[in-house]
This record gives C-alpha cells, structure tokens and sequence, in this order.
C-alpha cells in the first residue's frame, strides 16, 4: 500500500453529486491506495472557498501528498478560488457540461443544487411520499393500501428487506412494501392471505442460513430464532414456497443494499420516479 491520500468532495449545495462520482472514481484505487474521504458542502462564498483552500493545503501537508479535489461548485468566482489551492482539483462540471453544450447547442443553467433540491415539487414529493409508505408498510405492520405498492419484498425475517425498501423509497421514489414469511407459513405451505391477491407485486430475498443466525443472534443472542438449525429451515421452506408461488427471489448475502435495489428494479421493471 502507498502513502495515505486526502480527496475531499466540494460543493456550494449538499456535496451529494460530488461524493457519489469521486467515491464511485476512488473505489477503483481502493486495494491500492488508502484514501481518506471529507465532504465540505454548503461552499457558496469567497471567503468560505478561501478557509477552504487553508483546510485542504494543511492536509497536503500532514499527508505529505497533495490532496485530490473533486468539485461541483456552480459560481465559476468560488471555484476558481478553490482550484488555487495545492491539490489535483477535479472539476465534475467542468469535465462533463462543456461538452454537453456542444453537443446540445445550448447553453447549461448553471443553476445551483439543482438535482438535489426541493424545487422541483413532484420530484420530492414523490420521494417522500415514498418514504412514508414503506416506513408504514415494514415488516407486514400494516397491510391498509398494501394494493398500492409498487413493489412488495417478502421473506425470512432479517434477510434485509426493510432497508432495501428504504433505499428504494430514498433512491428511486418506489412505493415498497415488505411483508415476512414465518414458520406458521411454512406449515400450510401457503402464502399469507394478504399476499395472495397481490402475488404478481412479490418479489423474494433469501440469505445463506451462516449469515442469518449471525445476524439475528446480534438481536436474540442464544434463542431459537437465531439458532443455525432453525434459520436452515426457514431459509429453505421460504425458498420452496416462493419456487412453488411463482415468486422471483435474490439471494442477499453478499450484496449491498444498492446492488439488491438496482436488480429488483431492472427484474420487476419498475419505473424510476425520482433522481
């Protein structure tokens, strides 16, 4: 492994673009390089650029490397006087809307925080719209509107269907529901009666059984509940139930929650409502 490394992500908004693009950039490097990661939002001045420029130059100096900058700031005034500063400056805009311009034939807004606001009223209405539904439709609490989900995560209790639905509530403003399958099901090998009107909305998470008696035994350390024989059988009778209704499933274990999300929305062909 070389030297650490400082990126810092800047903006005169949230510094959300800016942190997705340089840290999706970064992780190419990351068995290489170890590189620490510092969002600075809300850089919408001169003299805040400037304290700035101070931050990011003192790090360089403590590193004994200079610092990477990855920038998102609109005012051409405040980014001019954050590129002066000792570091590899990153200009995300830069880079990617002039040669939109030529190619469009027009000319950007330069418009601040535009794609992380709340102007635009239906994008962020939808988003928490979304928000609010899957928060009151978790683990089959309530089933009243269970019909207007767009989409309805079952499975084994804490396979990670709730924060896979939050991710899609957030990321993608997808109404998403989940609903657990527990032994009582397996017993009728039956699906619950709320869900079977609505079996075409379904779509399963599994998990390796290892993986899910660690997990549950965090919550209910030595109980039957997280006990490696008990989530053997409930993984596999869940799996034979969905098989058996027709349910597509995915296996969770070794997927983050963003990777569980884009494949239930490109497999249900879900429509994205928000960006």
């Amino acid at each position: 492994m070389t030297q650490r490394r400082t990126a810092f992500f800047v903006s005169d908004r949230t510094g959300i673009t800016a942190e997705m693009l340089g840290h999706s950039l970064l992780t190419q490097f990351a068995d290489s390089v170890p590189i620490q990661e510092i969002t600075l939002p809300f850089v919408d001045s001169t003299d805040k650029a400037r304290a700035v420029v101070t931050r990011i130059n003192a790090k360089g100096v403590e590193d004994g490397a200079r610092p990477l900058v990855f920038s998102t700031l609109v005012n051409a005034e405040v980014a001019k006087v954050v590129g002066g500063a000792a570091a590899l400056f990153l200009d995300c805009f830069d880079i990617f809307i002039a040669p939109l311009e030529r190619e469009l034939g027009v000319g950007a807004s330069h418009a601040v925080g535009k794609s992380h606001s709340a102007s635009n009223v239906n994008n962020y209405h939808h988003r928490i719209d979304a928000v609010n539904y899957s928060l009151s439709h978790d683990d089959g609490v309530s089933t009243r509107d269970l019909a207007e989900a767009d989409i309805i995560l079952t499975g084994v209790s804490r396979c990670g269907k709730t924060p896979t639905c939050l991710y899609l509530a957030m990321q993608f403003g997808i109404r998403a529901a989940n609903y657990p399958l527990i032994p009582e099901d397996f017993g009728t090998r039956q699906l619950p009666g709320q869900l079977k009107p609505l079996r075409k909305r379904l779509y399963g998470l599994t998990i390796a059984p290892a993986r899910l008696s660690e997990i549950r035994t965090e919550r209910r350390p030595n109980s039957h509940y997280a006990a490696l024989s008990n989530c053997e059988f409930e993984v596999r009778e869940a799996e034979a139930l969905m098989r058996q209704e027709g349910i597509p499933f995915l296996d969770a274990t070794s997927k983050s929650v963003e990777e569980l999300a884009a494949t239930i929305v490109h497999e249900a062909k879900l429509e994205r409502r928000i960006y």
